[in-house]
């Protein structure tokens, strides 16, 4: 059964997971119970569509390097090969993950000691969204070799006014890697802007 995590715990993944090395992180929320706007959507009913987008940064040292070590929409591999975002997705209807990042641990570069897992309301400001409209975000870790779930971190506070969250990371400590359930809000209005916190 996966380990159902807290805010602020950590767990390590390897240790006792012997030959781990490949990960797919999950992450997901549903879409919006807001009223959509506009006459149809007055007349209609239905929900507004928020735009979501999950993003990795490989960090080295804590720090992050350069542009190339941001995998997202716009940058679907890593160089190295170590890292495959598999798309995106724009409302977050359905059930299950809503975008999926899959991991090789073993060809993840020796330098790189950190991945941070981030999602960001796209157009968060002009669309006037945000985190307080997201329903049952989560991020799970799954083995990709066997499909077994190994953690579960569900976000359950309130995050109104909030545009960008810092999910989770997989970071390297003493030749093993482990997990840490971070759940960090921020108001950071896109992408770039998380990204400068850790330059």
């Amino acid at each position: 059964m996966a380990v159902n995590l807290q805010k602020g715990q950590k767990v390590d993944l390897t240790k006792g997971n012997t030959g781990l090395n490949k990960l797919m992180i999950g992450l997901g929320w549903d879409e919006a119970d807001t009223p959509s706007k506009g006459f149809f959507g007055m007349l209609f009913g239905g929900t507004q569509d928020i735009d979501c987008d999950a993003s990795v940064f490989l960090l080295t040292n804590g720090k992050l390097a350069n542009n190339n070590d941001i995998v997202y929409f716009g940058n679907l591999a890593h160089h190295s090969g170590a890292i495959q975002h598999q798309g995106d997705d724009l409302t977050g209807a359905g059930i299950g993950d809503c975008e999926q990042i899959m991991i090789a641990l073993d060809k993840l570069p020796a330098k790189c000691d950190k991945l941070v897992f981030v999602v960001n309301i796209y157009n968060a400001v002009p669309r006037n969204q945000h985190f307080g409209m997201v329903n049952n975000a989560f991020m799970r870790v799954v083995d990709s070799q066997n499909g077994q779930e190994l953690l579960r971190y569900d976000l359950s506070e309130n995050y109104d006014q909030m545009t960008a969250m810092i999910f989770g990371e997989v970071y390297r400590h003493e030749g093993e890697w482990k997990f840490s359930a971070i759940g960090q809000p921020t108001k950071d209005p896109s992408l770039r802007e998380l990204a400068n916190r850790y330059l």
